[in-house]
């Protein structure tokens, strides 16, 4: 059964009260959503450690917005359309059991809204990275077995916040 989550806009403007329900993607289609994504960050320049596309959603929430917004429109706005698909609308508070599609037009009216729903899209496909964790599991060591050469394996990534963000790659 697929994740849902309901966010009701309690900023100030037009969206005031609405509720909104996000729901998980297949983990086919995120995965898929977030492959693109990352080929997409790397195409725009950003330098990604090595291994780092084998993190799907997990990586992807690691390189943050700065990274995403490097990336070219034409290659960002497909995968924007595509989170919509997560979002539907529960039109009435006192019938919180009814639940219809998004109209994106008439449905959100504040770009603030828009930028929130697409921030709880990507917590509610990423979450399960952070909740009932204690600590970071470790990659396995290489192992020094000849007979097992051809396995590989890659590195966590591993970002560090306080520094400045990488720059583009000189070409």
């Amino acid at each position: 059964m697929r994740k849902t989550s309901d966010v009701t806009i309690t900023e100030d403007g037009r969206d005031q009260g609405k509720t909104f329900q996000i729901r998980e993607m297949s983990a086919l289609k995120a995965e898929r959503w977030a492959m693109r994504a990352l080929i997409a960050v790397g195409k725009s320049g950003v330098d990604l450690p090595e291994g780092f596309a084998s993190g799907g959603m997990r990586s992807l929430a690691i390189v943050g917005v700065q990274a995403i917004m490097r990336m070219d429109f034409a290659d960002a706005e497909p995968l924007l359309d595509e989170m919509l698909d997560c979002i539907a609308v529960k039109p009435d508070p006192k019938r919180p059991e009814v639940v219809r599609p998004l109209m994106v037009d008439e449905d959100i009216e504040e770009v603030s809204t828009l930028l929130r729903l697409r921030q709880e899209i990507l917590e509610l496909h990423t979450s399960f990275f952070s909740k009932g964790r204690t600590s970071e599991p470790t990659s396995p060591a290489p192992s020094k077995d000849p007979s097992s050469s051809n396995t590989q394996t890659f590195p966590r990534p591993s970002v560090d916040f306080s520094r400045t963000p990488p720059t583009r790659r000189q070409r």
